[in-house]
């Protein structure tokens, strides 16, 4: 995945946990951030990230996002994988 289209998919990713009364306050608690930060830094690819490793903690979240936006179960972590800190590491 490109990692424009990985950026894309975080920001729909945000905008599902905004728009859940219960998950939205688990991710403010999570990050830290208020809204002026969620707005100032929906660009940043390492937000971005941090958005879709919020979301991957839990299944149902996962599932819920991808239902709601007609994404492929995988699409959160393929998009991870292409931000930031997402590569995956060889171990070898």
């Amino acid at each position: 995945m490109q990692p424009e289209i990985a950026q894309t998919l975080a920001l729909q990713a945000l905008g599902w946990i905004a728009a859940d009364d219960e998950v939205f306050p688990l991710f403010l608690n999570a990050t830290g951030a208020t809204l002026g930060e969620l707005r100032a830094r929906a660009s940043d690819p390492d937000f971005l990230a941090a958005v879709l490793d919020f979301l991957l903690q839990d299944d149902r979240w996962v599932v819920a996002f991808c239902d709601a936006e007609g994404q492929a179960y995988t699409a959160p972590q393929t998009a991870r994988a292409a931000l930031p800190g997402g590569a995956v590491a060889n171990w070898t």
